[in-house]
């Protein structure tokens, strides 16, 4: 199993630098891959330019280039683009954000997200080997049949011919669909136990598509990170980052990451955190979340504790396994990456 790192958003001040610190303690760790996210702040791509530029052996991961905010054929740009100036050190992760933000903020209808996803990723696979695309899709139309338009070849030379290509994966059939179109899957409240019953739908979608097993998919689960003694204490830091997701990352009728905590046995609690995030009693939410979830969730504890549950993830199915530290100051961030380092060493599982 392999160690990764998420640094999240950008958000403003110092904080880039603080970022750059800890990429680069990262990669001196010997973590395989940095991945950066956006909203609607921070741009994914122009973060990850900048730490490739400083950086020469992590690699450097979208997690996740929003499918609404892009074009597949600017996506195919940005990912050739970034793949070359890296030296192929780019990981293409992909999802189709929420309705909230697709429509909110891009303007793009969030509509039959699963049929959107695989006709973007074609279209996107098509154009970094190069071929001329031409594409009529029920999404996607190239080129548009009533103008002047032309079927065109990306006319950067990539380094490689394929780009790895990642989906952000919540649900049973978007699982399925990682499974079918993907080479990897970015997961989100990834418990050691609930894990086989994800990785059954992914492997689901690899029979589809004449692959027999995961051999050759990276299983990549998002993990914050809390190193101290007191597993209460160490819990506290996620628990707003836990209601936000669970209670007001979507509607009260669409919120995926709410549905995932039904099906992960935490109906009544989920409902709970949903009611009191949606009624603006966000602390009350924040005090609502289970610790037995965040701990399920999460590395918690002193080294050997973290070691042990490295062990069960990488059991489960785990290949990649991204941290996320969840302390206030960067050197705290440093001291959780070396902490999990050395965690690694400790349960023998290193790649």
């Amino acid at each position: 199993m392999r160690l990764g790192l998420n640094i999240g958003f950008v958000l403003g001040g110092d904080d880039h630098l603080d970022h750059l610190k800890l990429v680069r303690e990262a990669e001196q760790l010997g973590y395989s891959v940095v991945w950066a996210a956006e909203a609607y702040g921070s741009d994914v791509p122009t973060v990850l330019a900048w730490l490739a530029a400083q950086t020469s052996t992590i690699d450097i991961g979208a997690a996740v280039f929003q499918i609404p905010a892009r074009t597949p054929a600017m996506t195919a740009m940005t990912a050739a683009t970034l793949d070359t100036l890296s030296g192929g050190r780019f990981r293409l992760g992909l999802g189709v954000s929420g309705p909230q933000v697709s429509e909110g903020w891009h303007g793009v209808r969030f509509d039959k997200p699963l049929a959107r996803t695989r006709e973007y990723v074609e279209i996107v696979n098509a154009a970094l080997r190069r071929e001329t695309v031409a594409y009529d899709g029920k999404h996607f139309t190239l080129p548009l049949p009533d103008g002047p338009g032309k079927a065109l070849k990306l006319s950067i030379h990539p380094v490689r011919d394929h780009v790895p290509v990642y989906l952000a994966a919540v649900g049973p059939k978007n699982l399925e669909l990682a499974g079918e179109i993907a080479d990897g899957w970015l997961g989100i409240f990834n418990e050691p136990s609930y894990l086989g019953e994800q990785l059954s739908q992914i492997t689901a979608g690899r029979a589809k598509a004449g692959r027999s097993d995961l051999a050759d998919f990276d299983v990549v689960a998002s993990v914050p990170t809390v190193v101290g003694t007191d597993l209460a204490a160490c819990a506290d830091p996620i628990r707003g980052y836990a209601a936000l997701y669970i209670g007001g990352m979507g509607s009260r009728e669409k919120n995926f990451y709410n549905d995932l905590a039904v099906r992960m046995g935490y109906a009544d609690e989920a409902k709970e955190v949903q009611d009191l995030f949606l009624g603006k009693r966000h602390r009350d939410a924040m005090a609502a979340v289970p610790q037995q979830f965040i701990d399920s969730v999460s590395l918690l504890g002193p080294k050997e504790r973290i070691a042990d549950k490295l062990a069960a993830y990488a059991e489960a199915g785990v290949t990649s396994l991204t941290v996320t530290p969840f302390d206030s100051s960067v050197d705290a961030r440093i001291a959780t990456l070396r902490t999990v380092s050395d965690a690694l060493d400790l349960a023998g599982i290193g790649d």
